[in-house]
């Protein structure tokens, strides 16, 4: 009789139970283990996998390059990182509160490791995330003008809670390009978050975007509410190099 509980389980999406019920019964007469102790335990392995789904989809959307996370990242090798800033920053309440997350600095000190680190834990928390760097998401903007799809494409930048923008200033923008992002940061401003890192301090954005106007708007809009993290040093990778050289 209890395998004719498979199929209503199932139907009611209640798919780990549908799995495990069976074995649960069993151990629960062999435990003398009550009626009440015996759901609750199903009740909580379903809620589990459901997390455990849940989580694994939100990370499938986010397309994030690596799984980074903040036990994996030396801090000890610069200084100049703020460990109780970052770990901070990791509860996701930025999120909560439509606040930004800015990092600067050199190549190789982390600020990568960093904003996928926060927003891999902001995954965990239930946030929808999206990661891209600046230069993929203007050449998708750019794609989308061919075949008049930019709106549906903005939303793609514009939906998620939280939007990683990886590697501003490695490239220069076109005016086009430059009008794209600032497209994404506005509709963005104070409707969700985003984290942010940049090899170029904030003076040289005029020539990144080649336009002070529009450069001075966009770190307006994204600096108003933000941690802005300043990092230096010596590269990570360059030492990790040396080292098994």
């Amino acid at each position: 009789m209890t395998s004719d509980l498979k199929e209503p389980l199932r139907r009611l999406k209640l798919q780990k139970i549908a799995q495990v019920y069976e074995e649960e019964a069993e151990n629960a007469r062999r435990k003398n283990i009550t009626f009440e102790a015996y759901l609750q335990g199903l009740v909580h392995q379903e809620i589990v996998s459901k997390q455990e789904r849940a989580l694994r989809q939100r990370l499938g959307q986010a397309k994030f390059p690596l799984v980074k996370t903040l036990d994996a990242f030396d801090f000890a090798f610069n200084a100049s990182v703020p460990k109780q800033k970052i770990l901070k920053l990791a509860d996701g309440e930025f999120v909560d509160r439509r606040e930004n997350i800015i990092l600067l600095g050199p190549p190789g000190v982390g600020k990568t490791h960093l904003a996928l680190s926060i927003a891999y834990a902001a995954c965990q928390r239930g946030t929808k995330t999206f990661f891209t760097t600046a230069a993929d998401m203007i050449n998708a903007l750019y794609a989308s003008l061919a075949d008049h799809s930019l709106e549906r494409q903005l939303k793609l930048f514009t939906a998620p809670k939280l939007l990683v923008i990886d590697e501003v200033g490695f490239l220069p923008f076109d005016q086009k390009g430059a009008d794209l992002f600032f497209q994404v940061i506005s509709k963005r401003y104070e409707k969700g978050s985003i984290i942010l890192t940049t090899n170029r301090p904030f003076k040289d954005w005029g020539e990144i975007f080649h336009n002070n106007t529009l450069a001075g708007a966009l770190i307006d809009r994204l600096a108003h509410h933000a941690e802005i993290i300043n990092l230096k040093g010596d590269s990570y990778r360059v030492r990790e190099k040396k080292k098994s050289a």
